[in-house]
């Protein structure tokens, strides 16, 4: 695996400044399409699955937090309360309390549930300078977060369909999992004290996990404040571990905010909370792309899917015409001229671009393209709409092989 940190800023991906602080890189041009593509990834796919987005404000009142139990338990990673007329307010460190307020703000039938509010929304934690780094550990995190509201009999399903998206977003970037951890709480007054609430949520995600049928370990210490959790663990260059994608069953925090909605029975009944993030934080599934595949991403994330490569200098109108058709259907593609260089040279420079598109005088003469993909295999001459075409499909499916059909080969970077 490669260095993010490296790798991201040799590729032109993020950077820093220190008049911008420690923990809060920026995105170049590069690292905004990626950025871009896995937000409108995980945005599509939330809105299949039946949630609706809301945005809501990254400042809280300290009573919020006080409320639902971050300021009593997680001060310690918050920003100090800011004075600001005459009321204190905070910096969110999570989205959570602000998700139970809008649930909180209209009436909910049973009917309605489960109601699942998603939001990809900043957040901020107060890490020490000491293990901040490239994108992993920052102190502004753009997380994809939701929060699904349902009944108790309803849990088990929303869980295991959060773990099944994390598992299609997997298989979508091309990324592995290292294990699936149970987080059960420790001890220490670090955690809510409701022992029959931490059973009763400890009990479901377990059994969530044992239906799913994957291979898990239930670790102490590592749970949410307010609930188990369900972390899916990825693993780094330098052979850290770190969670990237979680599912929690919180009971604590309908009952603290007084959620209800109207049952069957035409009663209120508490609702139960199931947190959880597909993709985790962006800065942290851009940093884990970027090691995993060495700056070769998966077609649809690539920052530049296709370069134009004419021969000569006689074939550039042609290659310019073309790239318009490309960029005409959504295809992220540029072109580079004939007096940029040699073409092996050219190969070279575009070594990670997926789909290098080469036109010499037979190809121009019969609108067509030859196609060398980045890991060194070729695709005979074919008309241009049908690489167009082929190239598109492979894109809008989010398929991880350039090339179905043929044979994989190792990338050559």
């Amino acid at each position: 695996m490669h260095d993010h940190r490296k790798l991201g800023r040799e590729l032109g991906l993020f950077d820093s400044d220190p008049l911008m602080g420690a923990g809060l890189p920026y995105w170049l041009p590069d690292g905004a399409i990626v950025r871009h593509s896995l937000e409108e990834y995980i945005r599509a796919a939330e809105r299949q699955a039946g949630y609706q987005h809301v945005y809501s404000p990254v400042l809280g009142k300290r009573e919020l937090y006080e409320i639902s139990g971050h300021w009593a338990h997680y001060r310690d990673d918050m920003y100090p309360a800011m004075d600001l007329g005459g009321e204190q307010v905070v910096l969110r460190p999570s989205l959570c309390p602000h998700h139970a307020l809008i649930y909180r703000s209209r009436s909910h039938s049973y009917r309605e549930l489960p109601l699942r509010m998603a939001e990809l929304g900043a957040m901020y934690r107060s890490e020490l300078s000491g293990v901040l780094g490239g994108l992993t550990r920052v102190r502004c995190i753009q997380l994809n977060d939701a929060h699904i509201f349902c009944t108790l009999d309803q849990v088990a399903d929303e869980a295991a369909g959060a773990l099944a998206m994390i598992g299609s977003a997997y298989r979508a970037m091309g990324i592995s999992t290292e294990r699936y951890r149970l987080s059960l709480p420790g001890a220490g007054g670090k955690y809510v004290a409701a022992p029959d609430m931490w059973r009763h949520a400890s009990k479901i995600l377990r059994e969530v996990l044992d239906r799913s049928g994957v291979r898990y370990e239930a670790v102490e210490g590592e749970a949410a404040f307010y609930g188990p959790k369900i972390d899916v663990q990825v693993r780094d260059h330098a052979g850290r571990e770190s969670t990237l994608s979680t599912v929690q069953v919180d009971f604590y925090q309908p009952e603290q905010f007084g959620l209800h909605y109207t049952g069957a029975d035409g009663a209120k009944h508490r609702p139960v909370m199931v947190h959880r993030s597909i993709i985790g934080s962006v800065e942290r599934a851009v940093a884990h792309l970027i090691e995993q595949h060495g700056g070769a991403f998966p077609a649809w994330l690539a920052p530049v899917q296709a370069v134009l490569l004419p021969i000569s200098a006689a074939e550039a109108a042609a290659a310019a015409a073309l790239r318009d058709r490309f960029l005409e259907a959504g295809v992220r593609v540029r072109m580079m001229d004939a007096e940029a260089g040699s073409l092996a040279a050219r190969v070279r420079e575009t070594r990670l671009v997926p789909y290098q598109l080469i036109l010499g005088p037979a190809e121009t003469a019969n609108d067509e393209v030859a196609i060398r993909l980045r890991d060194g295999r070729r695709i005979p001459a074919q008309p241009a709409h049908d690489a167009l075409a082929r190239i598109r499909a492979t894109i809008e499916n989010r398929d991880t092989a350039l090339w179905p059909e043929l044979r994989p080969r190792s990338r050559i970077l």
